[in-house]
């Protein structure tokens, strides 16, 4: 193993982002630190992979009004990353163990061992089975919007990496019919024909209320939005009686803001339709998180689950500009930086 540097980089906030016109690349900057000896109990992990969320853009924000904390300026940005554990002053992590962790955005991480998790080797070569968003797909599409056999359900932003394991969810939840929107054809195929969605609509063509009702002439049961502006409003007025909504972001508003991120509720129709719309932050209880885990081993097992994932190389000087990139729509699935 090679000898430990005497320095390391991190991604810190140099500015909040106070307009969501902003770049958030445009916020952070990057510093050399000097490594710090271990305190006792401590472990250092060179990371492999930090993750990329839409989020973490929120997340530099002076005043973030989320369930979490923001990050702070001057202060190195926090994220979930797969890493190495290359130096221990804790006898529960050896040298050579495979972590997972939320103190990402940083060549290596330092902290008390029980703030890393063992996980499999392996998930250095697929980092995508743990640094992924099925525990706010999950929460949402199941506890949320209580998906079930013969449903109906439209996902928003299906092409990301929440809505791309949504929709799967609801598939193996036994939904009759999944429809997901994405900005490109080339992403509405991707979801048909890789990940099993039964639909795809291109919200870009502005058709996305017509689409529906061709597709769904009855009605959609679910709606899971982690976009907002107007494919809320479509869903409003292409949804069942008694539908359940599900409201996990608000993408439009967090690239231009204005209507985007205020869509406008029918409120008549909802009434009529006695829709059950339902907003739920992310933040997640540790029996959430079992039984996302339980779910997904098993649904992948059996074929029914696939995590989708783009990997973007460069190191840490690359994971800003992933950040833009994903807020203007160019991944699929969950966004890995490879350090």
């Amino acid at each position: 193993m090679s000898a430990i540097e005497t320095t390391t980089r991190e991604t810190v906030l140099h500015r909040h982002r106070g307009d969501l016109g902003t770049s958030p690349s445009s916020c952070t900057t990057t510093r050399t630190t000097v490594v710090r000896p271990l305190d006792d109990g401590e472990v250092r992990v060179r990371n492999s992979f930090v993750q990329v969320t839409a989020v973490m853009a929120d997340l530099m924000a002076e005043n973030t009004g989320l369930p979490m904390p923001g990050y702070l300026l001057g202060a190195p940005l926090w994220g979930g990353a797969i890493g190495t554990v290359i130096e221990t002053a804790s006898t529960a992590l050896p040298v050579g163990t495979v972590v997972s962790h939320m103190s990402g955005w940083r060549e290596e991480s330092v902290g008390l061992s029980e703030t890393f998790w063992p996980v499999s080797e392996s998930m250095v070569r697929h980092p995508e089975q743990v640094l992924n968003q099925g525990v706010t797909a999950y929460h949402g599409m199941v506890d949320i919007a209580r998906v079930g056999l013969g449903d109906v359900v439209f996902v928003t932003g299906a092409a990301g990496g929440v809505g791309s394991l949504a929709g799967q969810i609801a598939k193996a939840r036994g939904a009759a019919q999944v429809i997901g929107s994405a900005g490109t054809d080339e992403k509405a195929e991707y979801l048909v024909e890789e990940l099993g969605f039964d639909a795809a609509v291109n919200y870009r063509r502005g058709d996305v209320l017509d689409r529906l009702r061709d597709l769904a002439p009855d009605g959609i049961d679910v709606l899971f939005d982690t976009v907002g502006g107007s494919q809320f409003e479509d869903a409003v007025q292409a949804a069942a009686p008694r539908a359940r909504m599900a409201l996990c972001g608000a993408l439009a508003g967090q690239v231009t803001g204005g209507h985007a991120g205020h869509p406008h509720l029918d409120l008549m129709t909802a009434i009529v339709k006695e829709l059950e719309i339902r907003p739920f932050s992310t933040g997640h209880t540790p029996d959430q998180l079992q039984a996302w885990h339980e779910h997904a081993a098993q649904w992948h097992g059996e074929g029914l689950l696939v995590f989708p994932h783009t990997i973007v190389p460069g190191g840490l000087d690359a994971a800003p500009g992933a950040l833009d990139d994903l807020l203007r729509g160019a991944f699929r699935g969950a966004v890995l930086v490879q350090l």
